[in-house]
């Protein structure tokens, strides 16, 4: 069920809103923890990670839907009006400043994840086809489209962490020592895999990756890569004929041999390319949500940046 109030695109995500509360808010829950709910699968592990013992985590977005085009029903805003902590990432949910006011609560903290960290400026391409503009990801002053992906950077993924971190600390003074002490754990395998990615991409033979869309323009930046998307910061758009000509011509120039695409949209376009370029595909996950089978067999943020650092690897040393 969709409200009414929600357009059809993206409304402007809050980029101001930072952490918000007029004082702390107390545990609601029967068993004495904070009710948390966060947006899609990276906030929910980073805040799960954080939280420990201390509170009950949920995501309001379920596994398997895609974020870009999710809105809220009725039942999930009663969570958000509940919720003694609201965690989201910014920009990826548009919907976000609409909910806040229809379901008020003065008691809530509110935390935006990337607050504080400095977004890069989409491609010109990403404002869609035939005029059509990409209302999810535009800065609410200025107009601006900007990438939202910064969970993908492992050195973002730190400072994200350090922000819920401060947000449920403002929530529950009372275990301010635990979540700093969760923080700083899951911090540190966030190091131990930033070390991977620098380590093991710093002499590939290739530079350049052609990626289902441009999900991975931090990742590249941190790791001196040159990300190609064939389409924009929304994952569904579909690239005019030009723009697929032009990947085609790059990925032949560039001996690109492997097209890359993602779990949780349809892969036509990537694999056309493949084969219009005799290449192979493979999966690079913007760990957007995960899938029922990559539940199933227990895997989590690490993991997933893990396989995504195998098969970068794999394919810049073809």
């Amino acid at each position: 069920m969709k409200k009414t109030w929600i357009p059809k695109t993206f409304a402007t995500a809050a980029i101001t809103t930072g952490i918000l509360s007029g004082c702390s808010a107390s545990p609601a829950s029967s068993d004495g923890k904070l009710n948390v709910v966060t947006t899609f699968y990276p906030m929910y592990e980073f805040t799960k990670q954080v939280a420990g013992e201390h509170a009950n985590v949920i995501a309001l977005i379920p596994a398997g839907a895609e974020p870009h085009d999710w809105e809220p029903s009725a039942k999930d805003m009663k969570k958000v009006k509940e919720a003694n902590v609201f965690v989201y990432n910014g920009i990826v949910e548009g919907w976000v400043d609409k909910a806040l006011q229809s379901a008020g609560n003065d008691q809530r903290v509110v935390v935006e994840a990337s607050k504080g960290i400095t977004l890069m400026e989409g491609y010109p391409e990403e404002e869609g086809e035939e005029g059509h503009k990409d209302e999810a990801h535009k800065e609410k002053e200025g107009g601006k489209v900007l990438d939202p992906h910064v969970w993908l950077d492992p050195v973002l993924a730190q400072k994200e962490v350090d922000t819920i971190a401060a947000g449920l600390s403002q929530a529950d003074p009372v275990h301010r020592d635990d979540y700093r002490k969760n923080a700083d754990a899951y911090i540190a395998k966030l190091q131990a895999l930033d070390t991977s990615f620098r380590t093991s991409l710093a002499a590939v033979k290739h530079k350049e990756f052609v990626t289902q869309h441009a999900a991975f323009g931090y990742l590249a930046k941190s790791y001196g890569l040159t990300q190609v998307p064939i389409a924009g910061l929304s994952p569904e758009e579909e690239p005019a004929p030009d723009k697929m000509a032009d990947i085609i011509q790059f990925a032949k120039q560039n001996q690109v041999k492997t097209i890359f695409f993602e779990t949780l949209v349809d892969p036509k376009v990537a694999k056309t390319i493949a084969k219009e370029i005799n290449a192979k595909t493979a999966v690079l996950n913007p760990i957007e949500g995960l899938t029922d089978k990559e539940i199933k067999n227990n895997l989590d943020y690490l993991a997933v940046m893990t396989s995504n650092l195998e098969a970068l690897k794999k394919a810049l040393n073809e």
